[in-house]
């Protein structure tokens, strides 16, 4: 299981792009491991940076950044692999290998983490399955649409059960049936494993639908809309999507045998 402890701590933190002007500025703020986040804001605003800069992709100009505890400012490129270990993110452009099958896109992340091909021939078709496109197993990314991309992008991401997930707009190329599945899986997620989630969207229907905290992003600065001591979903549904099948349970004890990846 995930250490529902892990916390995201930033302090002052200022972000920029080639010594231009700050995308973000003087960001505070401390998220204690458990928690489901919308993250908001206009197009530009920050929202893409914010979730750079937590999965350590991007150097804060200023401020100090701590992952379960550890501050990485001054981390080396072993320390951060190490470290994105325990987190996945959900890029906004897929990102992919379109030389790669379906099932070994999705395997990828565990392949490197050298878990046996046996365990890895269980844990991607149902993965798979979850998302709706088992029966692409074996085709290329590039044959598939732009939201069964998306799909198979968030099905790598949680393959590997982070203690961190961030997601950058993954309903964007969705229906509201896939975009439901989608909720459904990331609460179950959290529910279970108590994994951290920060969900970046422009769908204001998804967020008066499930009642979780915001973290909204407005000129250059963050800000929480909300406040809330548990990220629960609001029992009123604007949409129903297909009746979720919580493969998690059945897969549970495969992660635990996997161990702490």
């Amino acid at each position: 299981m995930k250490e529902k402890t892990s916390s995201i701590s930033l302090t002052n933190v200022a972000a920029s792009y080639d010594n231009g002007a700050d995308v973000l500025t003087d960001v505070s703020f401390n998220i204690t491991g458990g928690a489901i986040y919308f993250l908001t804001g206009a197009s530009g605003a920050g929202k893409t940076t914010l979730l750079r800069l937590i999965y350590q992709l991007h150097k804060p100009r200023t401020g100090q950044i701590k992952l379960f505890g550890k501050t990485t400012n001054d981390m080396s490129r072993d320390e951060i692999t190490e470290l994105r270990k325990k987190m996945a993110i959900v890029f906004q452009e897929y990102s992919l290998l379109s030389h790669l099958s379906v099932f070994d896109n999705v395997a990828l992340p565990l392949r490197v983490r050298d878990i046996p091909e046996s365990k890895i021939r269980t844990l991607v078709p149902k993965v798979l399955d979850w998302v709706g496109l088992g029966k692409y197993a074996n085709a290329k990314p590039l044959e598939l649409s732009g939201g069964q991309q998306q799909r198979i992008s968030v099905a790598r991401a949680i393959i590997i059960q982070p203690s961190i997930l961030l997601a950058d707009e993954p309903t964007g190329n969705l229906d509201d049936d896939n975009t439901s599945r989608l909720m459904d899986l990331f609460i179950q997620m959290n529910k279970m494993f108590g994994t951290t989630i920060i969900l970046a969207t422009h769908n204001q229907r998804l967020i008066e639908t499930y009642k979780f905290p915001v973290i909204h992003i407005e000129n250059h600065h963050v800000k929480f809309l909300t406040k809330s001591d548990e990220a629960t979903p609001s029992n009123k549904k604007l949409w129903k999507g297909p009746a979720p099948k919580n493969y998690f349970n059945e897969l549970s004890k495969q992660f635990d045998d996997i161990g702490n990846i």
